[in-house]
């Protein structure tokens, strides 16, 4: 074959150089044809639209032609023409065509349509279907979005420690690291492990937040965000939940509450219209085929404020939807730790735009929350989305030294993990403020997809870590 520089498919669709000799490289998605012409379906993953390839039976060889199957690789030297069928501006008559890999029968994405369940059988496969090539694209461009926000705003990315001994949440539900022999564990006389001989001589863990640690970075460069996988082993297979995650999470020093409501309203529009100017053609091809109302929700999101609601005012609707006969699963009273349910019926039929509750009860959030004058509540705030619910969690630090003291010896939080944390309020302490958006929630509020395990590439969850 001759050479001939590669194009991408993206730049190729947009040439109009017609007559020019080009060369692409992809996978075949379709061919169909009569006995004189075929016409082929390349893609080669730089865009959701496929390269039409016209190939004239009686120039090629037959037992080539018969490598030319569903998935196969080929290499093709052809000239631009201006096309003549519906659907694209430009398509390539074929001069060369050189198979660089062969896929036989068993390939499992013939051309019919395959369930969600049955593609995450086959992960190893599914980012070559035009599904999962959206998906990925879209994820690519929420991470540059992400990147470009805070940078522009003056933001350092900070990187935090995957590996930790301290339990940001107080949830205790941490994968363990560890080099011990686990057949051949060394226990004191009260049954406990000892850690001595392990890597790091002590219990550690996989992170569940970088927010600790942010919150370090800080106090001294002012404003941070970490941008990284965090992992909990919480036991929850439901399409909301991953044990492996990505999640971004600001911090910034002298922000209070609603600067911080301030900076996630603007952050995740951001986020939004990026995905529109430069995502169009993927979530449109998402909208027509999963979630006809994807585009108009994602404009939605960008017209209109966030509403404001304190979680009390926010439990009067839920009670009184509840007394006009509207049935929840889960019971709604003052100091419940609001279900799915319960976010969404204030966002999608009571306000219809998104919701940013704030001032929660102190018994459902962390710790680390700064306490109202009222002694209950804590100056939380979570953004509540259509078809998700809660997307973000953050809140207005508690910066002081004493105070913190007392709310983690209420939690009975063991203290020699957490001194490094609570010398920020010894030694110059500042009002913070933060949130965590967990990155896969953010990519199904902009893909439309209905279950989390498919807008990440190889979902870990309760007793699945194929591939």
């Amino acid at each position: 074959m001759e050479t001939i520089r590669r194009t991408k498919i993206v730049d190729l669709l947009k040439r109009e150089d017609f007559g020019a000799m080009v060369n692409v490289k992809g996978w075949v998605r379709t061919r169909r044809g009569s006995k004189q012409v075929n016409f082929i379906a390349l893609n080669d993953g730089s865009t959701i639209n496929n390269v039409q390839i016209v190939v004239d039976l009686a120039n090629f060889d037959e037992e080539m032609l018969k490598q030319i199957t569903t998935g196969a690789c080929l290499s093709v030297n052809g000239e631009l023409v201006k096309s003549v069928g519906a659907g694209q501006a430009a398509e390539i008559q074929a001069r060369e065509i050189e198979v660089l890999g062969v896929c036989d029968n068993t390939y499992p994405l013939q051309k019919k349509g395959h369930s969600m369940e049955f593609l995450r059988e086959i992960a190893h496969l599914r980012p070559r279907t035009n599904t999962f090539g959206a998906v990925f694209r879209i994820r690519h461009n929420m991470a540059i979005a992400i990147h470009k926000f805070f940078h522009e705003r003056g933001f350092f990315y900070f990187h935090t420690p995957l590996i930790t001994a301290s339990d940001c949440e107080g949830a205790g539900q941490m994968f363990q690291v560890t080099t011990m022999n686990l057949y051949d564990l060394k226990k004191d006389e009260k049954g406990s492990i000892i850690y001595d001989n392990d890597f790091f001589g002590k219990q550690t863990s996989l992170t569940v937040s970088g927010q600790l640690e942010g919150e370090l970075a800080a106090t001294a460069l002012g404003a941070i965000y970490t941008f990284g996988p965090t992992f909990r082993a919480e036991n929850s297979n439901t399409p909301r939940h991953l044990a492996e995650f990505w999640m971004i999470e600001p911090e910034v020093a002298f922000n209070d509450i609603n600067d911080n409501m301030d900076l996630a309203e603007e952050f995740i529009k951001y986020c939004v219209q990026w995905a529109l100017d430069n995502c169009y053609d993927d979530v449109k091809f998402l909208n027509d085929m999963f979630d006809k109302g994807l585009i108009e929700r994602l404009q939605g999101v960008l017209k209109e404020s966030f509403v404001r609601l304190p979680y009390t005012e926010g439990i009067k609707i839920l009670e009184d939807a509840v007394a006009k006969g509207h049935k929840f699963e889960f019971p709604v009273y003052w100091g419940v730790d609001l279900a799915s349910e319960h976010e969404r019926y204030l966002v999608e039929e009571h306000f219809k735009r998104p919701v940013i509750l704030t001032d929660y009860p102190k018994e459902i959030k962390a710790f680390y929350m700064k306490q109202n004058e009222d002694g209950k509540t804590v100056r939380a705030m979570d953004v509540l989305f259509p078809k998700i619910g809660e997307i973000i969690g953050g809140s207005e630090r508690e910066e002081n030294y004493d105070k913190l003291l007392n709310r983690i010896k209420e939690l009975n939080i063991p203290m020699k993990d957490m001194w490094w944390y609570l010398d920020t309020r010894k030694y110059g302490s500042c009002p913070h403020s933060g949130f965590g958006l967990g990155f896969e929630r953010l990519l199904l509020f902009v893909t439309g997809m209905s279950n989390i395990r498919d807008v990440i590439p190889f979902p870990r969850t309760p007793r699945n870590a194929e591939f």
